[in-house]
């Protein structure tokens, strides 16, 4: 089964899976967590030109490309194994983080860049896609309290970040039969316990089939 994580930098997808992986082995489940960009050598070495100031005023096309070159580095040394395996994969962001950044906040179009990113991940759409819902003004206050150097994107400002959020609420209408949203408004405990349910629940349905 493959579960991917979906939200704006300061949504709190990262703090909410935590505890996930944990529950998911003592359930005697092989998981495999990962993140995009990166999550393999090549992909990581994408990662640290695309969020870094080298490419700051890159085209639109020219950032999806490269997030998408990193996404199939990614998709052919990590995520196809681990599923052939029989084994169940998270991901920290996958194909619609370059739809709703790149498709609909820089503008060149969420279906002109799910048309070429088809081509690039073929039949391997995730069953499962959570999205860590948040306001951006709160997304940004986040981000602002964190202990840690920010990339290129975590510093756009906040009409960026509507515009990212508008892109994802387009691709939750676009594809619903895998999309879920979780509230992280709430209390981080309470925001954990909606994220594992969804995904215990979603795992026992994908094993009946």
């Amino acid at each position: 089964m493959f579960i991917t994580l979906e939200g704006m930098d300061g949504s709190g997808k990262t703090t909410a899976i935590q505890k996930i992986e944990s529950t998911l082995k003592t359930l005697g489940y092989e998981v495999v967590f990962t993140r995009e960009p990166g999550g393999e050598k090549v992909a990581e070495d994408i990662r640290q030109l695309v969020l870094t100031e080298q490419t700051l005023g890159i085209d639109g096309w020219t950032e999806a490309l490269l997030f998408l070159a990193a996404r199939r580095e990614h998709l052919v040394k990590v995520i196809i194994p681990a599923l052939e395996a029989g084994k169940i994969v998270i991901s920290d962001r996958f194909m619609d983080s370059t739809s709703a950044y790149q498709g609909h906040a820089r503008g060149i179009g969420i279906d002109n860049v799910d048309q070429v990113q088809r081509i690039v991940i073929g039949k391997y759409i995730p069953d499962l896609t959570l999205f860590f819902s948040v306001d951006p003004q709160e997304a940004e206050k986040r981000m602002q309290m964190r202990n840690e150097e920010q990339n290129r994107l975590d510093v756009e400002g906040t009409s960026f970040k509507t515009k990212v959020k508008e892109g994802y609420e387009i691709l939750i209408k676009k594809y619903p039969e895998r999309f879920k949203v979780v509230n992280t408004n709430l209390p981080v405990v309470e925001v954990q316990k909606e994220t594992e349910k969804i995904i215990l629940e979603a795992i026992k349905n994908y094993v009946k089939k």
